[in-house]
C-alpha cells in the first residue's frame, strides 16, 4: 500500500489494482474509503487503478485540521498524487461526490488532466444538487419491484423529514439490482465512511459555481459523463449538466443502472468506460508552472 505526503503533511494512501496505464480514481460517499469501488467491475483488467483514500478515510491519516476535509482543500492532495506518480498528465475517474473534487481539480490544474470520467456524479459544485423529488421520481421507476411497497414510504419519510431509515430496506433504490452483492456493498458503507469528514466535504463555502463554470469551459481534456438510468442522485437529466459545462464532453446513460453502475452491469460499464479512456489523449506540452 503506497503512502505519500500531502502539502500539509498528512500521510495519504492509495491502492493499486490491475496493470497498464494508470487511472487515478477519486471515491465518493462523500468521504467513503476507496475499498467500495473494488476493481470497478473489472476495469482493472484494462487499466491500472490508482484508488485514492481521501484524507481521514481508509488507510489515509486523519488530518491535524478537520477543516481540510472541505472539498476545495483536498484538490492539492490529488495534485500531490500526480507528482508522486511521476506523470505530466493523469487520467481521472471520479464517482459520485468525488466528481466535485474532480471538477475543482480540473479547474485548478486543467493542463494536468488528460481525460476525465465522471460516474454518476451530481453537479453539487455547480450549484445543482439532486433534489428530494429527483430521488423520489427515480424511486418510482422501481414500482414493480417486490420490495417497493415497503421501501418507498421509508424513503419518502427520510427525504421529507429526515427520519432515519432502515438502510437494509431503502438501500435498494441506489442499485439497479438489489441482489446479495448489492446488499453486501450497501452494508459496508457505514464502516467505510468518515461521518465528520462527510459533513465538511460539501461545505457550501467550498464552491463558487460561476467561477467554476468559467474555468471548466476552458478545460480542453475529453470528458465522459456517465449516468445510471435508475439513479436518483443524479438523474440523467441532472448529470447532463456536467457534460454541458465542458467544451469536449460526451454523455452516456447506462441502461438499468443505479448509483453504482459497475455492480449492475460490469460488462456494459467497463466496455463504455474503457472505450472512452483508450481514445487518443489530448496532445500538446504542459505549460510551465
Amino acid at each position: 500500500m503506497p503512502i505519500f505526503t500531502a502539502p500539509d503533511g498528512t500521510e495519504l494512501a492509495y491502492h493499486v489494482r490491475g496493470e497498464g496505464e494508470p487511472l487515478v480514481v477519486l471515491p465518493g460517499g462523500p468521504m467513503r474509503a476507496s475499498a467500495y469501488l473494488g476493481d470497478l467491475g473489472g476495469l482493472a483488467a484494462r487499466r491500472r487503478l490508482i484508488l485514492l483514500d481521501l484524507r481521514g478515510t481508509g488507510d489515509s491519516a486523519v488530518p491535524a485540521d478537520p477543516a481540510t476535509y472541505r472539498c476545495d482543500r483536498q484538490v492539492d492532495d490529488v495534485e500531490a498524487l500526480r507528482v508522486r506518480l511521476g506523470r505530466e498528465r493523469i487520467d481521472v475517474l471520479a464517482h459520485s461526490a468525488g466528481g466535485s473534487l474532480a471538477l475543482l481539480y480540473a479547474a485548478r490544474y486543467p493542463h494536468r488532466v488528460s481525460r476525465l470520467a465522471l460516474i454518476t456524479a451530481t453537479p453539487w459544485a455547480l450549484g445543482c444538487p439532486a433534489t428530494a423529488e429527483d430521488r423520489l421520481a427515480a424511486a418510482r421507476l422501481r414500482a414493480d419491484e417486490p420490495w417497493f411497497a415497503t421501501a418507498y414510504p421509508a424513503f419518502e419519510a427520510w427525504l421529507a423529514r429526515g427520519d432515519e431509515p432502515d438502510w437494509a430496506v431503502v438501500g435498494a433504490f441506489f442499485y439497479g439490482r438489489w441482489d446479495a452483492a448489492a446488499r453486501a456493498h450497501d452494508d459496508a458503507a457505514d464502516e467505510q465512511t468518515n461521518p465528520e469528514a462527510e459533513k465538511a466535504f460539501l461545505d457550501p463555502e467550498a464552491f463558487d459555481p460561476p467561477t467554476l463554470r468559467a474555468a471548466l469551459a476552458a478545460v480542453a481534456a475529453p470528458v465522459l459523463v456517465l449516468a445510471g438510468e435508475r439513479d436518483g442522485g443524479p438523474r440523467p437529466a441532472l448529470a447532463r449538466l456536467l457534460a454541458d459545462a465542458f467544451p469536449n464532453a460526451e454523455f452516456a446513460v447506462q441502461p438499468g443502472a443505479g448509483h453504482y453502475p459497475w455492480l449492475d452491469d460490469p460488462e456494459w460499464f467497463t466496455g463504455r468506460t474503457a472505450t472512452f479512456l483508450d481514445a487518443t489523449p489530448v496532445a500538446g506540452p504542459v505549460p510551465p508552472a
